[in-house]
């Protein structure tokens, strides 16, 4: 006498012991014959010993025997048949999981949940306590998955494991009276439902191709990396997004203008705001800039059209840009000016960010409007730059009057050193002449003195 059981890994055939334990056998086949067992959880499982199921709650703690689903909680237990023959010897055995005594005969009671054993060896220490009533005879590689089953600590799988049908291949039993037997499997009750875990159809580590893993990867590391800079104070919050009607324009020439460039994007659309980002000190062009348009339609047609255009005798590359920079500097003003987060428009993926004007409407000049390098100007610009090409040009005539007044110097410093040279000329030929001189008068005397001996 056999029972097909189709779970969520497969089928399972088993073998009853109708002989040696009749009442048990009865049970489980009436109430397979009543559907009982239908998307019933295999809700304990413990690696290498057992597997536990038969409670439609999922919880371990309910279940009944047949005779309580007809006649009620009265009789919602049974005494099952505990064989002395019947051992828990190798894998696959079947037993029912007793719950107690009875408290009038002191006999052990079972309801409906049961347990295959999942071990090769003999749980001795289950015999004469648990009701062996039948044996798996097919489908072992099914109680192998089960047996390989993820779970927590206490038994529990991850994934949903499940009796979703159950056939009766031989009944030798009469109907108990009273029992209804439906005609087609019953719907699921919200509370099987709420049982699960993860669904048989859902996978534990999706089966995604490698591009998509990978993408995956990166969107975790990408999403780790935000949250250390917010805590480092980089950004104001790990969630911001860059704008997306901004646009990051490099492999420009160092001659471009940010004028020249403004109006070269401009046929695409309204530009809020269009900067060459120069170097701090000198002032020289670094060779990219940040394009800001109105709308982001304006901005994906300038990506795709300008791409590799040529500007200036340059190929220049154009993307969307990634930095979240301004919005930051944005938001840290606000916060100094004590703007509630919760309040103004959304921009950039943040509440409480205003988009920046148009850098040369004069009509609509406000603080922070006015920029022409890297760094926010105020006041006058035209002012500001030709007072620049002033200082440049009074730098330049400074610097040719040192140049001049050096000339004049090294001038200076070399006729002092002819004059001294020749002044060393003429000392040297004075001094000799005055040798001459000396010798001469010299030899003047000896002659005369030896005149004067020879005379005497």
């Amino acid at each position: 006498m056999s029972v097909l059981l189709e779970t969520s890994l497969g089928e399972i055939v088993i073998d009853l012991e109708v002989k040696k334990a009749p009442r048990c056998a009865q049970n489980f086949i009436k109430l397979c014959k009543i559907k009982y067992y239908n998307f019933v959880l295999f809700h304990n499982v413990q690696k290498n010993f057992m597997a536990q199921t038969g409670d439609p709650t999922g919880t371990g703690k309910g279940g009944e025997s047949v005779w309580g689903v007809i006649h009620g909680d009265s009789r919602r237990y049974f005494s099952p048949e505990i064989h002395p023959k019947l051992q828990h010897k190798g894998k696959g055995v079947v037993s029912f999981a007793t719950t107690g005594t009875d408290e009038k005969t002191g006999l052990p009671i079972a309801g409906s949940q049961f347990f295959i054993t999942l071990s090769d060896g003999h749980l001795d220490y289950l015999d004469g306590k648990q009701a062996v009533f039948g044996k798996v005879a097919e489908g072992f590689d099914v109680v192998d998955k089960i047996n390989a089953a993820l779970c927590d600590d206490d038994g529990r799988p991850y994934r949903d494991i499940r009796i979703k049908h159950t056939i009766i291949l031989d009944d030798p039993f009469d109907d108990p009276e009273g029992l209804v037997v439906p005609d087609r499997s019953p719907i699921p009750t919200e509370e099987m439902l709420k049982s699960g875990r993860i669904g048989e159809d859902e996978e534990l580590v999706p089966d995604l191709p490698p591009e998509e893993l990978e993408k995956q990867r990166r969107r975790e590391e990408a999403a780790a990396a935000a949250i250390g800079l917010e805590m480092m104070g980089d950004i104001p919050f790990a969630e911001i997004k860059p704008p997306e009607n901004v646009l990051f324009v490099c492999k420009l020439n160092q001659v471009t203008r940010d004028e020249d460039l403004e109006l070269i994007f401009s046929r695409f659309g309204t530009i809020l705001s269009c900067e060459i980002v120069r170097d701090k000190k000198t002032g020289d062009s670094l060779c990219y800039a940040f394009i800001e348009f109105e709308t982001q339609e304006a901005c994906e047609e300038a990506y795709f059209k300008m791409d590799n255009v040529l500007i200036d005798d340059r190929r220049i590359h154009v993307d969307f840009s990634q930095s979240v920079s301004r919005l930051h500097n944005d938001f840290i003003r606000g916060i100094h000016r004590g703007l509630d987060a919760d309040e103004g428009p959304s921009y950039g993926g943040s509440k409480g960010l205003e988009k920046r004007t148009r850098y040369r409407d004069d009509a609509n000049r406000g603080r922070g409007d006015d920029y022409d390098l890297v760094f926010e100007q105020e006041g006058d610009l035209e002012g500001e730059k030709a007072g620049k090409k002033r200082r440049v040009e009074n730098g330049e005539r400074d610097r040719a009057e040192d140049r001049r007044e050096d000339r004049r110097d090294e001038r200076r410093d070399e006729r002092e050193r002819d004059g001294r040279r020749r002044d060393g000329e003429r000392d040297e030929r004075r001094g000799g002449r005055r040798d001459d001189r000396r010798d001469r008068e010299r030899d003047d005397r000896r002659r005369d003195d030896r005149s004067r001996r020879g005379e005497r």
